[in-house]
């Protein structure tokens, strides 16, 4: 167990050595640990401003300041979740179809040896190849998906996929058991009255960045309620923040949810069997003093500390 832990702040300072996810170590296979992060370096599906092909690197620098203890819900993320850094999935920037297959590939690898799956972006195009793979060991997925956008959306340019058609895609594909899906952190204005056409007679849960501010409470309820009968994933686009706390993505909305309330949200999910989580559309070149990778290191952490604090409570006390 103590060959996957953080090192230490007091051997090593968090300013020194190579930086890796959670100061982890590195580690390529699944077979040994319970969960594997791993980087998706590519924003080939990006509709505005590119920049989050280099996620990977600034999220892993950031999460130097992460910790291991979480109070809320009072686990140690790493004496529940033996967790190490896998490296970066060969990403080719101007070829997304042998992208998304190697993407898929490595969620396989994962998933089959009984792993969590960790991705860390990239544009959310990345999503859909790991979505593949992890539904080829799984099944169809349930879905707690933080965004601005429903990424439900049609072609552009008549490209598809792109980073605004994945969970389109992930339904038409059966890749998803969509009355299972909740979408959090919506909001406009909207390019056509149809915008969320999809995403609601596909039957997803449609929650607005307001009624996030209005009733936090009510949309913590609502997550707690999901059913937890099936596997889960966890997808979290950063650009859910509002920019004046996640200035650093490629498509920012003003008006989105807060980071505290994005923290609380995710914790929500504990109850949850996931078994793949994500953070993408971190652009550190279009950061203002590293806070957007800063915020994707601690929703990564936090994804699984929650994924731990449920492996915690199966696990039976001692007598």
């Amino acid at each position: 167990m103590s060959d996957f832990r953080p090192v230490s702040p007091r051997v090593v300072p968090r300013f020194a050595g190579v930086s890796t996810f959670l100061r982890l170590p590195l580690h390529a296979g699944p077979d040994d640990v319970d969960c594997l992060i791993v980087g998706a370096p590519f924003d080939g599906g990006t509709s505005f401003r590119p920049g989050a092909r280099f996620g990977p690197r600034g999220v892993r620098e950031a999460s130097a300041l992460t910790r291991g203890y979480h109070p809320d819900p009072g686990v140690d993320l790493f004496a529940h979740l033996r967790c190490a850094d896998g490296g970066d999935v060969l990403c080719v920037p101007m070829d997304l179809p042998r992208t998304l297959d190697h993407l898929a590939a490595r969620a396989h690898e994962i998933a089959a040896a009984g792993a969590v799956t960790a991705f860390v972006g990239g544009d959310h195009t990345c999503t859909l190849g790991v979505l593949r793979g992890i539904a080829r060991v799984h099944g169809p997925l349930g879905l707690v998906h933080f965004d601005a956008h429903s990424d439900t959306y049609g072609p552009a340019w008549g490209c598809d996929p792109h980073h605004g058609t994945v969970f389109r895609n992930a339904v038409e594909e059966g890749l998803l058991r969509p009355r299972d899906v909740i979408q959090i952190g919506l909001r406009g204005p909207y390019s056509t009255a149809d915008d969320l056409a999809f995403a609601r007679d596909a039957g997803f849960a449609l929650v607005s960045a307001e009624e996030v501010h209005r009733d936090l409470d009510g949309v913590l309820a609502r997550i707690r309620a999901m059913p937890a009968t099936g596997p889960y994933y966890l997808s979290f686009d950063v650009d859910a923040v509002d920019p004046s706390m996640a200035p650093g993505t490629g498509t920012p909305v003003p008006g989105g949810i807060f980071s505290w309330q994005a923290l609380a949200l995710v914790r929500a999910t504990r109850h949850l069997p996931v078994v793949g989580c994500d953070v993408m559309e971190v652009s550190p070149g279009l950061d203002l003093n590293g806070i957007t990778s800063l915020l994707a290191a601690n929703v990564l952490a936090e994804s699984l500390a929650a994924i731990a604090a449920r492996r915690a409570s199966a696990t039976p006390s001692p007598r």
